[in-house]
């Protein structure tokens, strides 16, 4: 998959000049999407936003955002190209670096790209790497995807859509969302707690492995822990014992239809 958008290179500082039109559109999708994940998100991101102190009329630079996560949890931000391979991600990950692309969406773009930006990576993830639980899972998943084979990958892969990117909480509050790639997203934070289309399933670390997903869709099922200390668990077991139980169980069958091809040529 390629890209329209083309990465911003930090200063000697580690700063980014951003203009002041992009500085517009994060303020925009800061400021509609704190209304919607209001009584959606858990209780642990808005906690991680306040620790941030993230600036809502502009795009927060990675100093800042490493100063403080740094303090909480031993983590911080890397800059990267719009789009990196599983070697670098994982790589990032076992060093307790979170991969952020410094670019921004365009106002064209607003509701939904296929490849993650500034907005996604900061807002939607950089909350709850304040958390020492999810921190916790996010630094084991780096340093099992570094030492795991191609295939493998595949299906830990499944493991990381299913939490860090689209995973649900249930709280004392009800049904919560700490997943980054809905966190981020207009459409999906609504749909994920309200649409009754989306299933909502108890969080079984071998049906996670074994479910396939697409990333240009709505999810059809989302998976759902009792609360955060069930990462620590999960980083606690030995996961990738279970990525071989996956693999000879088989997978899922897939709750959405196939991609379609675009056809090439005429006819």
């Amino acid at each position: 998959m390629g890209t329209t958008y083309v990465a911003k290179q930090p200063d000697e500082n580690g700063f980014v000049q951003y203009t002041d039109e992009e500085n517009k559109i994060w303020a925009h999708l800061y400021e509609r999407q704190m209304k919607i994940i209001q009584d959606r998100a858990c209780d642990e991101y808005f906690e991680g936003i306040q620790k941030l102190g993230m600036a809502a009329d502009r795009i927060p630079q990675i100093p800042e955002i490493n100063k403080v996560l740094n303090a909480t949890t031993g983590w911080g931000v890397e800059p990267v190209a719009a789009l990196i391979n599983f070697e670098t991600f994982f790589n990032l990950l076992a060093n307790k670096k979170f991969p952020v692309a410094t670019f921004i969406r365009s106002w064209e773009e607003l509701d939904y790209l296929q490849e993650p930006d500034v907005f996604h990576e900061i807002f939607g993830h950089c909350a709850m790497l304040t958390n020492p639980h999810f921190a916790e899972f996010t630094h084991t998943y780096g340093k099992l995807g570094q030492a795991a084979s191609k295939e493998d990958r595949v299906f830990l892969a499944r493991l990381y859509w299913f939490t860090v990117e689209f995973g649900l909480m249930q709280t004392e509050k009800g049904l919560r969302i700490y997943g980054g790639g809905i966190l981020s997203s207009k459409g999906e934070t609504i749909y994920c707690l309200d649409d009754p289309k989306a299933e909502r399933t108890p969080f079984d670390v071998l049906d996670v492995l074994r479910t396939p997903y697409r990333i240009d869709i709505m999810q059809p099922q989302y998976f759902v822990i009792n609360s955060l200390m069930d990462l620590h668990e999960l980083a606690q077991m030995d996961l990738m014992a279970k990525v071989q139980e996956a693999k000879a169980l088989g997978l899922h069958a897939p709750k959405f239809p196939p991609k379609e091809k675009k056809a090439v040529g005429a006819y």
